[in-house]
């Protein structure tokens, strides 16, 4: 930004330099004082360009140049003719003895002057431009210029390297089981059509932080084997008011033209908070945002296999309209992990570690109350950073002791 800024100081300096007349030497006077210098037989020389004269007078005349509160004395001078003084002072000249020298005015062509013109807005829409695009590709991909209203939601094509399947969900039998129909109408939906059965269409996933709600989702798309488009509720708003409307339109477009799909929605309350609450614009364009999602999801077709997964931990501020049958009535509350479940998590992060015989994820998991999946995956990699920090080439019992009363 500053670089452009001195970029557009320097170029209206040079234009300036090589448009503008400098008249740093001359000062212009009246036409009535070039009449008395002349008949005083003080002009050394003159030069006539169209109607404007320019000369130096043989001694210093004091003068007040125009806007000026003080007088000087100036050596060179401008002033300007009446139109019908052309050959009247040219005579008047030869005969006081004033050397005169006449040259052309320029008339320069009318499509240099549109050039002339043109040429600094040009630049300055130019710099702009670029400007412009470059903010826009901080801000995260292209798009166009105005494309503010455009989705943020990341999709994700799954193939059988990176697909994400309950085999590496640990623990949480129950949510699986209430998802099992969702994946099943995903992967078969004439099935549920012909016997007249309707699916819920939104699912709203209800736990602590950590408890792997979104991996939960994740897993869900991947059983289905179908496009999952992911995005965070707070990318929905931004300063301009009705961009979190039109990006909540251009995510459901999205997905409903690579139906069968799936939309996760994290911290949806960013979003979905009770509307009447609170003043300002801010406030308005989350209204207007969580409207537009209300909207949307009202209005899927029998045809449209689209499913929307949210995930919050705090219901209790989220707009009652947003949970009511026929939009989130599908609601699953995910705990924290059991004792069971922990080992069954500690047994998923460990696949790829170098472990000693000695650990013990069962007496681990039994010591780990209150963990959630995101603490014990940690937990497991600081225990993996203790026997580095050891010299170990297998992480021990102790490291993971260690690691445990660290986190």
């Amino acid at each position: 930004m500053v670089i452009a800024l001195v970029l557009i100081f320097v170029f209206l300096i040079v234009w300036r330099g090589l448009f503008v007349p400098n008249p740093q030497e001359r000062y212009t006077v009246s036409y009535s004082e070039l009449m008395r210098e002349i008949n005083g037989k003080n002009i050394a020389s003159v030069t006539i360009k169209g109607l404007q004269v320019s000369g130096e007078f043989i001694n210093d005349v004091t003068i007040r140049p125009p806007g000026e509160k003080t007088e000087r004395k100036v050596k060179r001078f401008l002033t300007y003719l009446p139109s019908f003084q052309g050959e009247g002072i040219l005579k008047v000249l030869s005969d006081k003895g004033v050397d005169v020298d006449v040259v052309p005015s320029e008339q320069r062509s009318f499509l240099w002057q549109l050039v002339a013109g043109l040429l600094p807005w040009l630049l300055i829409i130019g710099v702009w431009v670029f400007l412009m695009k470059r903010a826009q590709q901080v801000q995260g991909g292209p798009g166009g210029l105005f494309s503010f209203s455009s989705s943020k939601a990341r999709r994700y094509e799954f193939t059988e390297k990176a697909k994400v399947t309950f085999q590496d969900v640990a623990g949480m039998e129950n949510a699986k089981q209430e998802l099992g129909e969702t994946i099943q109408f995903l992967k078969e939906p004439a099935k549920f059509r012909d016997i007249g059965a309707k699916i819920p269409r939104g699912v709203l996933l209800i736990g602590p932080p950590g408890t792997g709600k979104t991996l939960l989702a994740r897993a869900v798309a991947g059983e289905a084997e179908v496009p999952f488009f992911s995005i965070s509720a707070s990318e929905f708003i931004e300063m301009f008011v009705g961009v979190g409307a039109a990006r909540v339109r251009d995510m459901f477009k999205k997905a409903r033209v690579s139906h069968p799909s799936i939309i996760f929605i994290d911290e949806i309350d960013a979003v979905g908070r009770t509307r009447g609450a609170g003043l300002g614009g801010g406030h308005d364009e989350r209204e207007q945002t969580l409207n537009q999602l209300l909207s949307e999801m009202d209005g899927f077709e029998p045809h449209e296999e689209v499913i929307l997964i949210a995930a919050t931990n705090r219901p209790d501020v989220l707009d009652p309209a947003l949970l009511r049958p026929g939009r989130f009535d599908r609601q699953i509350v995910i705990e924290r992990p059991g004792w069971k479940d922990r080992k069954a998590i500690l047994e998923v992060h460990v696949r790829d570690k170098k472990l000693s015989e000695d650990v013990d994820l069962d007496k681990m998991a039994r010591g780990t109350p209150g963990m959630t999946g995101a603490d014990l995956e940690n937990l497991v990699n600081e225990a993996v950073l203790v026997a580095v920090r050891r010299g170990k080439e297998k992480a021990g019992m102790e490291d993971f002791e260690e690691a445990r009363d660290k986190v």
